[in-house]
């Protein structure tokens, strides 16, 4: 799986491609200033994952990502948290706020070749079965699973693709997270963001901007889902 940076600030750039070498094993295939010269190399070039810096001259990133295939994956590097929504909205596969953490790079890398996998591999469709009042059959690596509603942390939604992230594991299925949701019990799963729906069984804590789980899972709280989310809870928003 191969990757560039684009990132205008020469500093930040250089540490941006000794992290990913550091973390990862990315072939990292080139870095660029600004977007028009990254343009030019993507004619010729096929990229897997772009590094991706927010406010730049000439071009945007987020004007960029808006112009990418759905197989390019992108995963934002900014100083300015106000864009994590829009991020969202791009179906990025990370947002990573600078200085940007090594543990943090690792996590977004990792999800980024999950979902390189999930395109790159002819797989057999991955279907719902069936579902009850304690757990559902889900279809994954050809086999169904029987999966506990209780051992459900989360389900992440990744385009097409659906994470359920259980005590034990991981199960990836063909479905969006709209259409699983549906068939999950509202009493036990709520959804806190365009990608995220999340067992409240297993929240540790909460802020206005992110939702901890057990294992220290950190989930984003979607702004059109916030104020929802703290009425569930019986917290005023303005707290």
């Amino acid at each position: 799986m191969n990757c560039i940076v684009i990132e205008d600030e020469p500093l930040a750039r250089t540490e941006m491609e000794t992290l990913i070498l550091e973390v990862s094993d990315l072939e990292l295939s080139g870095t660029f200033s600004n977007v028009p010269t990254a343009q030019l190399f993507l004619k010729d070039h096929k990229v897997d994952l772009i590094f991706l810096d927010i406010e730049m001259p000439l071009v945007s990133g987020i004007e960029f990502a808006e112009s990418l295939p759905k197989d390019t994956l992108v995963i934002f590097t900014t100083s300015y948290p106000q864009y994590a929504l829009k991020s969202y909205e791009l179906e990025a596969i990370d947002y990573l706020l600078k200085p940007i953490i090594k543990t943090r790079l690792s996590k977004a890398i990792s999800k980024a070749k999950l979902y390189h996998h999930l395109l790159t591999n002819d797989q057999q469709k991955n279907v719902l079965a069936s579902s009850n009042s304690e757990f559902m059959m889900i279809k994954a690596d050809r086999k169904f699973h029987k999966v506990m509603y209780a051992d459900i942390k989360f389900i992440e939604g990744l385009k097409d693709y659906v994470v359920l992230h259980t005590k034990y594991n991981k199960l990836i299925t063909a479905m969006n997270l709209k259409t699983i949701h549906l068939k999950l019990p509202s009493s036990i799963f709520h959804r806190i963001g365009k990608s995220y729906v999340i067992n409240l069984n297993h929240i540790v804590s909460f802020d206005h901007h992110t939702v901890y789980l057990d294992d220290d899972d950190e989930i984003p709280l979607g702004e059109v889902y916030k104020e929802a989310f703290f009425e569930r809870f019986g917290v005023n928003l303005k707290n």
